[in-house]
């Protein structure tokens, strides 16, 4: 009996109509079809703005409402940990149970949980814990210090690239082909690390993926027992997914039979979009959805393709875009919304001029009731952003340049979190070397290297190590190591909210900045660090004052997973430590917000922040939305870019990436391209893209001539300035669904002086170089005429009105 209703589990298909359920209203008909799908393997091709979360967690909720499965049956994967929690939300509304203790997570965080739970299986300690992505190359680069390896030959940065490649293709230092003598080296680099990471108990992101994989594919036990548990497997983003994460969900749901696959018994949805597959250079490989389709013997794949985000001009430009490329499964987005406002496209004279024409659309976006958050500037490369940033910057615009340096990746913030991770484990080397003399006390490099000489000489972490070393050196080696275990002392049996406060005070972290001239934003942000901890122990269930318990006291009966309590344990470490019935965890406060912060540094994805115009590459867009959205920069060799242009299929990738950029706009759109460029140093002379002539020329309107050349500028900084007007003189403003209809104003010529210049006392002006200002005083008249302005960005100034530019707002 369900929580729900009844459910004939030899039918295999719920008692009551499907369509009675609450659950499934206001579902189209392919939504509907692909929740309501039977046991067994689907594909689910899920276009841009189609309602791919709500079809996933209804599915979900549709599955334990009709009694075909428990909580603990569940094990849903996703890419962000913003994803995985957006599903949490959905789900606890959806459902009265509490979901917490389903497995839903990144693929880095399911593996973590499943790591803490058989550490002794992985070979691992019990307190392991995770190097982010700056850690581990300084881990590497204090392994190439230590055996003189030429950072010139090999760089960290390049080496750490190979080892996460190598993981990421299930290949341990043993099983990587060596080609070249560089080759080798690599390896033997390789091999090193994992030494390291093993004697100090740390592991990086890909080693959270691959040795789970390995344990899965070694111990027949665990495999068949989470094999048994996971009935139903739905995974995320599928076309993200690298070779070792579907070789690790083939491991959960079937098995090898002389070479080949066998599906088990569970069911496995695959939802994902392969015209928005962008991440090759991260390893992801678009081809394991054509893969899954033959290994899995998929039997159902169902297309959404309504869309409930942007207009038809929108979607027909991605459409006939996306159309071009060949490897593709193939779908056509379409929407109810009706056409809605043209695709319109800019072609300016200079990338400045691209930036100003753009500052003025947002001017005019803004006065029509638009938020600012809601414009989006993409670029395909970074390089890009600096004339916009400038051009928003003079305007006195609010801008914010999207996945810029997130909170725990900034340095007093893994300083902190060095301190902590020592405290949850002492053999911690990284974090060790990274906090023994910050702040400053007298260790020196010669100090360090001789307790790194000790420490390989007898095996032993550095900490245990010290001790090895005499002299001064050895004195304030052992004065570090005292100060730390009296706070891991002192840490027992108060919150983690004390815990981070001991630190903060006994570190010697506060007092350092509060030294630096340039120190209070980051003593702001280590006051901050407290208030994620706690909002951290409150939102994962623990309470404000929990503390550590012993892990006996955390482990739990199978049925408290939702197992059957009569099936026998094959192993007490077999068994996960399961999860509190409450909280879900079975970590310390510390040890799980460390954890958490660890994950929450490997994320791509960033947090929305006040009203401000957001800037971002076209990469970082990914998964995003905002009403209005301008790609910038259509020109050969910048979108699509150089490095794609050879190669076949680098060329589908940037298409690709050119279909998510248009996909983001929900009710306008804008493309822009320049004919000159300054990148690199250098003026680039630019043909615009290729993907102009590949987009419907019904859904285009064109600004500009679409041939304009290099018109003389009107306004002084660069020609081929137009306003919103567009070549054939009609308002860039009217209609769209922003409210009434407006008309926008080019700007105001210079004013050449005259006694009736137009200018008065309080007027807003714009300036090219000031940005925006106001007018304090006038005086003289002719060719003597001058303006006192205030412009809040450069101060106030005297200008020469028969020589600036200046341009009434």
């Amino acid at each position: 009996m369900s929580l729900f209703g009844s459910h004939d589990a030899s039918a295999g298909a719920p008692s009551f109509p499907a369509a009675a359920s609450p659950l499934l209203a206001n579902l189209n008909p392919e939504q509907l079809a692909a929740v309501t799908l039977p046991a067994g393997n689907a594909l689910i091709l899920a276009g841009a703005g189609s309602g791919k979360t709500r079809v996933l967690t209804t599915r979900i909720a549709w599955l334990m409402q009709t009694g075909q499965v428990s909580p603990g049956g569940i094990l849903a994967v996703t890419f962000t940990n913003k994803a995985a929690k957006e599903m949490m939300t959905r789900l606890t509304a959806m459902l009265p149970v509490n979901v917490r203790g389903m497995w839903i997570g990144t693929f880095h965080g399911l593996c973590n949980r499943f790591l803490r739970a058989h550490w002794k299986l992985a070979n691992l300690p019990s307190t392991f814990q995770i190097l982010d992505t700056q850690d581990q190359l300084s881990a590497i680069k204090r392994l190439m210090k230590q055996f003189n390896v030429d950072d010139e030959r090999f760089p960290a940065k390049q080496t750490q690239w190979f080892i996460a490649g190598a993981k990421e293709d299930g290949l341990r230092p043993r099983d990587v082909e060596v080609r070249s003598e560089d080759d080798r080296k690599k390896v033997e680099i390789y091999q090193l690390y994992e030494e390291q990471c093993q004697r100090e108990g740390v592991v990086d992101f890909g080693e959270l993926m691959l040795r789970s994989y390995e344990l899965l594919r070694d111990n027949d036990p665990v495999r068949e027992h989470y094999q048994r548990r996971f009935r139903h497997i739905l995974i995320d983003e599928f076309q993200d997914t690298n070779r070792l994460q579907y070789a690790w969900i083939k491991m959960l749901s079937g098995q090898t039979v002389d070479g080949r696959f066998v599906p088990g018994d569970s069911s496995v949805i695959a939802v994902g979009d392969d015209d928005q597959s962008i991440y090759a250079f991260r390893g992801a490989r678009v081809g394991n959805m054509a893969d899954f389709v033959r290994e899995f013997d998929v039997q159902h794949q169902i297309k959404l393709e309504q869309n409930y985000r942007s207009f038809s001009n929108i979607l027909d430009s991605a459409n006939a875009l996306i159309g071009h490329n060949t490897k593709r499964l193939g779908k056509n987005l379409r929407t109810e919304q009706g056409p809605g406002e043209p695709v319109r496209v800019y072609e300016a004279t200079s990338d400045f001029a691209e930036a100003q024409w753009m500052v003025e659309e947002m001017r005019q976006l803004a006065r029509d009731g638009i938020e600012r958050k809601e414009m989006a500037v993409l670029y395909r490369s970074n390089a890009q952003s600096r004339v916009i940033e400038t051009a928003l910057f003079n305007a006195a615009v609010p801008y914010r340049v999207y996945g810029g340096l997130r909170f725990f990746e900034r340095a007093e913030i893994k300083h902190a979190l060095a301190y902590l991770r020592l405290l949850e484990n002492k053999d911690d080397d990284t974090s060790f070397l990274r906090i023994v003399n910050f702040p400053p006390r007298g260790i020196g490099a010669r100090s360090i290297e001789l307790l790194q000489d000790a420490a390989r000489a007898a095996g032993h972490s550095l900490h245990d190590a010290v001790s090895a070393v005499g002299g001064k050196a050895g004195a304030n080696l052992s004065a570090f190591v005292a100060k730390i275990d009296v706070l891991r002392e002192q840490t027992v049996g108060i919150s983690l909210r004390e815990i981070i406060e001991l630190v903060l005070d006994h570190s010697g972290l506060v007092e350092h900045y509060k030294a630096d001239r340039e120190g209070a934003d980051r003593i702001e942000n280590l006051e901050e660090l407290v208030n994620a901890a706690e909002s951290f122990v409150t939102q994962e269930g623990f309470g404000r004052d929990a503390v550590a318990l012993p892990v006996d006291e955390l482990r739990q009966s199978p049925a408290s997973q939702g197992l059957d309590p009569n099936r026998p344990v094959l192993d007490e470490a077999i068994e996960p430590l399961a999860p509190d019935a409450e909280t879900g965890e079975t970590l310390s406060p510390l040890a799980a917000f460390l954890t958490h912060a660890a994950l929450e540094s490997g994320d791509n994805q960033a947090q929305a922040g006040q009203d401000a115009v957001q800037l971002m590459t076209v990469h970082a867009a990914k998964g995003l939305e905002f009403d209005c959205v301008f790609i910038t920069g259509m020109e050969e060799g910048l979108f699509p870019h150089e490095n794609s242009m050879s190669d076949f299929d680098g060329l589908e990738e940037e298409r690709r990436l050119m279909y998510v950029a248009i996909t983001r706009a929900r009710q306008r759109l804008y493309m822009s391209h320049s004919q000159t460029r300054m990148l690199h140093g250098q003026t680039r002379y630019n043909l615009k893209s290729r993907f102009y002539d590949e987009l419907p020329e019904g859904a285009l309107k064109w600004l500009t001539p679409k041939n304009q050349g290099f018109a003389p500028s009107a306004f002084g900084y660069g020609g081929g300035y137009a306003t919103s007007r567009g070549a054939g003189g009609g308002s860039s403003y009217g209609g769209g669904g922003f409210g009434k209809e407006s008309f926008a104003s080019p700007p105001v010529p210079p004013q050449k002086a005259a006694p009736s210049h137009g200018l008065r006392s309080g007027m807003q002006v714009f300036h090219n170089k000031f940005g925006e200002g106001t007018v304090v005083a006038l005086e003289g008249t002719g060719d003597d005429a001058r303006a006192q302005i205030n412009f809040p960005r450069h101060g106030v100034k005297w200008l020469a009105l028969s020589v600036a530019k200046l341009t009434p707002v």
